[in-house]
């Protein structure tokens, strides 16, 4: 794993000797059993941010990532935003965790209403909790990845075609999105495929489960033609690597399959039975200046897969807004990007104005051999499954956000 010193080092290259203008902290979780998709994320931010700067910068003003590692607690985090606050970042992100970012909400919340007219915006890359964007919605707080229920949407969506798959089993990690993600199958496969059969819900604790057998040996006796799962980082690579070592012969429908280690840890046996949904993958047709941007991080990192296509579009429609608002103030900045589009290299997306949460294709994609980018250190790489592109107006779905706006 790199090393925080030498992604420290990494950071000094990209930002060169320019004093930065736009502070931008990223307080996720950079130790521990989640700390690889840390690095991931920050890397994939900070090679976005580093071309940023090359093209001008926003407004003449260079970017700036500046990493804080919260720890994964919302303690930490809260710590670590205050931070980042003292040292000149108006724009705070995280993404793993829902429970850390409604804590990063509500600090962000409170921050605000006390010191008006020094305003900071929460950037969520990741943290997928619906909630967030409905009854816990935020003025503060902008999305820029589908939660749950519109990731959940994809996967049903693959299930309702799939006529050989009449028995799922559902399993996650037991915090709000885990049981967001499960709640979400429950009702969706109600209405799109009333005919099958969840043979199995379970949660289990999140990062401590050291060995998956037995969740895995229940999954196999309850005869499921498929599981579907919202694991992320160490609970999914273990939950798959289980399941290989056990035999299991069925596809795993995920949110996070994409995580570092997952493929690798299936082998051969994850090619037509791994599935993810994304806002991409790296073999899809896509503009250039996208594919070398992937190339480009493959050559710096290469321990790490280009995965987190949503970091190039955070920092694109900071510019966009900063840019509209003529000013890097957190108010105006929030005000540009309601309602704010942006062509992204994956098809356009719309930062919808009512809830703040990102509108945009989705793709359901699966482990395959002979592709051209190929992930996880393996021969095997993502490619788009039939019929695996939900269009962003399909993956639309309703808010119950009472939005608050400040005067």
């Amino acid at each position: 794993m790199r090393t925080l010193l030498t992604m420290a080092a990494a950071v000094s290259m990209f930002a060169g000797s320019a004093a930065a203008d736009v502070k931008v902290a990223y307080l996720d979780t950079l130790s521990g059993p989640f700390g690889a998709i840390g690095e991931n994320g920050l890397t994939t931010f900070q090679l976005v941010a580093e071309q940023i700067n090359a093209a001008g910068g926003i407004k003449g003003e260079k970017l700036e990532i500046k990493a804080y590692d919260n720890g994964g607690t919302p303690e930490g985090t809260l710590l670590q935003m205050q931070k980042a606050i003292d040292g000149g970042a108006r724009f705070v992100m995280i993404a793993n965790g829902s429970a850390l970012a409604a804590a990063l909400v509500d600090g962000v919340n409170k921050y605000n209403a006390r010191n008006p007219g020094n305003e900071v915006l929460y950037l969520n890359w990741g943290a997928s909790a619906p909630e967030l964007t409905n009854e816990n919605c935020s003025f503060w707080h902008f999305r820029f990845a589908p939660h749950s229920g519109m990731a959940v949407n994809a996967l049903t969506d693959f299930v309702k075609n799939r006529t050989d798959i009449k028995k799922v089993y559902l399993i996650g990690q037991d915090y709000v999105f885990g049981r967001s993600v499960l709640e979400a199958a429950v009702e969706q496969l109600k209405v799109k495929r009333p005919d099958v059969e969840i043979v199995g819900k379970e949660y289990h604790p999140v990062g401590k489960v050291k060995d998956f057998t037995p969740y895995v040996q229940k999954i196999i006796t309850s005869g499921a033609d498929a599981v579907l799962t919202g694991n992320w980082g160490q609970d999914m690579v273990l939950l798959v690597k289980a399941a290989a070592d056990s035999g299991a012969k069925m596809p795993f429908l995920t949110v996070f399959g994409g995580s570092r280690g997952t493929i690798a840890a299936l082998g051969q046996a994850a090619v037509g039975k791994l599935l993810f949904v994304n806002e991409g993958n790296n073999n899809m047709d896509v503009p250039k200046d996208q594919s070398d941007l992937v190339a480009e991080y493959k050559k710096r990192f290469p321990e790490y897969d280009y995965l987190y296509h949503r970091n190039r579009t955070t920092l694109e429609m900071l510019k966009l807004a900063i840019e509209k608002a003529g000013s890097s103030k957190a108010l105006p900045v929030a005000k540009a990007l309601e309602g704010l589009t942006y062509n992204d290299p994956y098809g356009p997306v719309t930062m919808r104005a009512s809830d703040h949460q990102l509108q945009l294709n989705q793709y359901v994609s699966v482990v395959a051999e002979g592709v051209k980018v190929t992930s996880d250190g393996t021969p095997y790489g993502w490619k788009l499954v039939e019929g695996g592109e939900v269009p962003m107006a399909a993956g639309e779905m309703e808010t119950t956000c009472k939005m608050k706006r400040p005067n």
